[in-house]
């Protein structure tokens, strides 16, 4: 595919698991040439789905379109790895706070052997938080962030954790953000940028409940719900006053005790609202009514009875991209469609370690003026 929006830019990607990768896969699908440099079995997110030649399926959705070079960056005595800093736009990393000072890949060495690099750190509490050094997965960012307890108070159960890995994929996103806003202010004055971006701050910054803790207001939760109805569980979208409101002017449904105090009157209206859901002769039929009460609705799908309905209308979402075997692997896309560009994977899954080290350095400096013009 030709015409994509990054196409020129490089990228070294030191990450591993899951925020890291992601923000690299979304470069790469945009058109950027994204390195991953890794020790083979060293990236976590290889314990994590089916595993077909060497790479799990978390893995092959993170790292498709990539390439893969083995390297230790740690070891002084190989001039790679800094060659490749020189010649590259962005590097990305989430080692733990400390930790690439420590190894000879920090912001202060990098950036005085290219003033121009763009580097991402991403880190559970950000580089400079008393907490930094904490070890920092997704269910921890969860629950320090207050949505584990705030889950577990909307739905009247137990606190647990969220069966997605939401903290990081909202940093990896919000820290693409900042790394096309950092090419940009590039454009303008030549300078590189070291970007700081907290898992914890991306949850919270995204967080569309934070403004009742801002303003110390009681918490009015907008989710689905659940009701039983014909042919299994179906989701509504709407509280139950507005539900009420819908259905009493739509189907005059009416109040058993008008008079009641306000929870006595809510749990009432709950039970005439359910067995009117559960009085209809068919799901087709219960559909229609709250289409026409204007009431939004929702089928209780598995993801991949999602996948195919999505896919099916889209036409390109799930693409079969070769394995490092040659042997075909069904990735996700990113999501972008641009009217006058393309995004997508560059190519399949890389198997670690697969790249030439000298073949990628080679490129890349032997090209380099070109890639100054386009990316900076």
């Amino acid at each position: 595919m030709t015409n994509r929006p990054l196409e020129g830019v490089r990228v070294l990607d030191l990450s591993r698991a899951l925020s890291g990768p992601f923000s690299g896969r979304i470069l790469s699908d945009l058109g950027a040439d994204v390195v991953k440099v890794e020790r083979p079995g060293s990236d976590i997110s290889q314990a994590f789905g089916k595993v077909i030649q060497g790479a799990s399926g978390l893995y092959a959705q993170l790292n498709c379109g990539k390439r893969s070079v083995s390297l230790d960056f740690r070891d002084q005595a190989d001039p790679t790895f800094l060659d490749l800093v020189r010649a590259c736009d962005i590097l990305i990393e989430n080692f733990r706070p400390g930790v690439a000072d420590r190894i000879g890949c920090g912001w202060q060495r990098l950036s005085a052997i290219n003033p121009r690099l763009i580097m991402l750190s991403i880190s559970g509490f950000g580089q400079s938080s008393p907490r930094a050094g904490r070890q920092a997965y997704a269910p921890i960012i969860h629950a320090e962030s207050g949505l584990v307890s705030r889950q577990a108070s909307v739905t009247g159960q137990a606190p647990a954790d969220i069966a997605f890995a939401l903290a990081d994929s909202l940093a990896g996103l919000h820290g693409t953000i900042a790394v096309l806003a950092a090419l940009r202010h590039r454009d303008s004055t030549g300078a590189g940028q070291h970007i700081d971006m907290s898992m914890l701050d991306a949850l919270l910054a995204t967080d569309d409940y934070t403004h009742y803790s801002l303003d110390r207001h009681p918490v009015r939760a907008a989710t689905g719900e659940t009701w039983a109805a014909p042919g299994g569980p179906i989701l509504i979208s709407s509280d139950r006053r507005h539900i009420w409101r819908q259905l009493s002017a739509r189907f005059g449904l009416a109040d058993p005790d008008p008079g009641a105090p306000a929870d006595q009157k809510i749990a009432e209206r709950a039970r005439v609202i359910a067995a009117w859901i559960a009085d209809h002769a068919s799901r087709e039929g219960l559909k229609r009514d709250l289409e026409e009460a204007d009431i939004a609705w929702a089928e209780i799908q598995q993801a991949d009875e999602a996948l195919s309905a999505q896919d099916a209308s889209r036409g390109n979402l799930v693409l079969a991209v070769p394995g490092a075997d040659g042997e075909q692997r069904r990735v996700i896309r990113m999501p972008y469609e641009f009217s006058d560009a393309v995004s997508g994977p560059r190519r399949g899954v890389p198997r670690a370690g697969q790249d030439s080290k000298a073949e990628i350095l080679n490129e890349w400096t032997g090209q380099r003026s070109g890639c100054n013009r386009q990316s900076g």
